[in-house]
């Protein structure tokens, strides 16, 4: 009994075994995307004083200052994210011999990767400066009430003695 084996070709697309993800453009456009955000808020920080004024009447009303914050935060956003991803879709390697939707939807997929991790740079640096600051807050709300309690004790401790004779 003899056994044959036949060869059958089988006409279809090879699927890669590569990622179809490039995680050096991402985290470079990551990167452009935090360092140009924090920028942006410093520019705009800046912009905010100048609405501010120690001089009655001469400041901004409250829901200017409040609108043009917002207005300035989405602006920030707009521009980093863009830069982010088209920073990404630079970087990453020429993708050859796949449908032009394919490339599109991979682009995407590398900005948004690129936008979200660009977000929790951005929050966690955020969120360490307010933790510092809210933490130095407390700390000096701690040390004044450590001295009034310190004072309160000291004059509670001479009230008691009463009046001394010289």
């Amino acid at each position: 009994m003899s056994s044959a084996v036949t060869e059958v070709e089988v006409s279809g697309k090879k699927e890669s075994s590569l990622s179809a993800v490039s995680w050096g453009p991402i985290i470079a456009g990551a990167f452009a995307a935090s360092t140009l955000t924090v920028v942006l808020m410093l520019v705009g920080s800046g912009l905010g004083l100048t609405m501010v004024s120690p001089w009655t009447g001469a400041s901004a009303s409250a829901v200017t200052f409040a609108v043009s914050a917002a207005v300035w935060l989405v602006v920030v956003q707009w521009l980093s994210a863009g830069l982010g991803g088209y920073l990404t879709g630079r970087l990453r390697a020429k993708w050859v011999g796949i449908h032009d939707d394919e490339v599109t939807f991979r682009d995407t997929a590398h900005g948004f990767l690129a936008w979200a991790l660009a977000t929790l740079l951005v929050a966690g640096v955020f969120g360490s400066a307010l933790s510092a600051t809210i933490g130095a807050g407390v700390q000096a709300a701690s040390n004044v009430a450590s001295g009034a309690a310190a004072g309160a004790t000291s004059a509670a401790a001479s009230a008691a003695t009463g009046p001394t004779e010289n």
